[in-house]
């Protein structure tokens, strides 16, 4: 393990003792979507509400009406080092740890420290402040997210320096997308509202294009999706969580009926974003010394064709369809079942005899639907 490496595993063992406090998290796929402003919009609502609540860091890059928001609410001073013989200001952490307010609001997670500060990072500040059981509400932009780091550069052509580990995010009670529309936030630089009119320009030519912001809001909304899934997962009984669609698709060596209930289930697994299967159930009478050779040969395309379309292949070998069906729906935890309308097919044999009514009743039991599709 790097030094590195190390001090990173250090501050997440810390942050998992009892006692933490909470810690909320803003995130944006840019920097002027209104990360600061809303988490300033927070602290006077907590004034308001007599909440013991505190600004540790803030930086409004002199926008106006975030600037503003600055105004009746409690700051601890920053403190002032001088590198390099400058005078520099950084987050006071040990002035924050003594005052010990409810809440800190600690803008630009992914901030470096200046050396010789006691963290390299200002998110192993924030750990710090947790682990006091103070309570932290902190902002980040997508792009400084260490996993997503190498997508951000194949976008923006830049490699992002300052970046948190996505551990910080799985420490968080709440992670809120702050979002945009990509010509919302180009209207906002164009009107100064994130760079002095002397900047826009060149940041219209780089960062601010339409197509990058698009595909950076797309990162940012999937992290959160992911952190939303995640509290599911950790935090409510698996018997009460939304169950996530997943198909499968149930074929037989019948090419035309197989190609569209192939087609048909893959359009709705995109709908629904879901995970999808196809299963070709052999029957003893369908062994490959007693299936046609173009029968065979259709049914290598249909795999194929569900394999190009995103399905994971099942070939389960059984004298009964519908149990082979069932097991396996069961197995990968599937929502619901479809198959193709009944023709000269093995789906005839199941229509026709009591195998349909114990699928109907085994999938009806465990809440799987069942699709017909024509």
């Amino acid at each position: 393990m790097t030094a590195k490496e190390h001090t990173v595993a250090r501050y997440l063992q810390l942050a998992g003792q009892s006692g933490r406090g909470k810690f909320k998290i803003y995130i944006g796929m840019s920097a002027g979507v209104g990360k600061t402003y809303r988490m300033l919009q927070e602290a006077h609502a907590m004034v308001r509400n007599n909440v013991n609540v505190q600004i540790g860091y803030i930086e409004t890059h002199n926008r106006k009406e975030t600037h503003a928001l600055l105004d009746g609410l409690p700051m601890i001073p920053r403190k002032q080092v001088f590198y390099k013989g400058k005078l520099l200001e950084e987050m006071d952490l040990n002035a924050i740890l003594l005052l010990s307010p409810e809440w800190v609001i600690v803008d630009e997670l992914a901030h470096t420290n200046i050396p010789g500060s006691k963290n390299e990072k200002r998110w192993q500040d924030v750990v710090e402040l947790l682990n006091a059981g103070i309570n932290v509400i902190s902002a980040v932009n997508i792009q400084h997210i260490e996993s997503i780091n190498q997508e951000v550069k194949s976008i923006t052509g830049v490699e992002v320096q300052e970046r948190v580990p996505d551990s910080i995010l799985q420490m968080a009670n709440e992670v809120v997308n702050i979002d945009l529309t990509a010509d919302e936030l180009i209207t906002r630089l164009k009107e100064g509202k994130i760079y002095d009119q002397s900047k826009v320009e060149t940041a219209m030519r780089n960062f601010f294009q339409a197509d990058k912001i698009l595909q950076l809001r797309e990162l940012a909304l999937k992290e959160v999706t992911t952190q939303v899934e995640r509290k599911v997962e950790t935090e409510i009984p698996r018997s009460q969580q939304m169950r996530h669609e997943s198909f499968l698709a149930c074929i037989s060596t019948n090419e035309e009926v197989a190609r569209k209930v192939i087609r048909k289930t893959a359009r709705l697994a995109a709908y629904y974003h879901a995970d999808w299967y196809v299963v070709y159930v052999q029957t003893p009478g369908e062994s490959a010394d007693k299936i046609a050779l173009a029968a065979q040969r259709h049914l290598i395309n249909n795999l194929k064709l569900a394999t190009e379309l995103g399905a994971e292949v099942v070939q389960e070998h059984s004298a009964d369809i519908s149990t082979a069906i069932i097991k396996l729906a069961l197995e990968k935890q599937v929502t619901t079942v479809c198959i193709g309308k009944p023709h000269i097919s093995l789906f005839r044999i199941i229509l026709q005899t009591s195998m349909f009514n114990k699928l109907l009743k085994t999938l009806s039991s465990n809440d799987i639907d069942l699709i017909i599709l024509s």
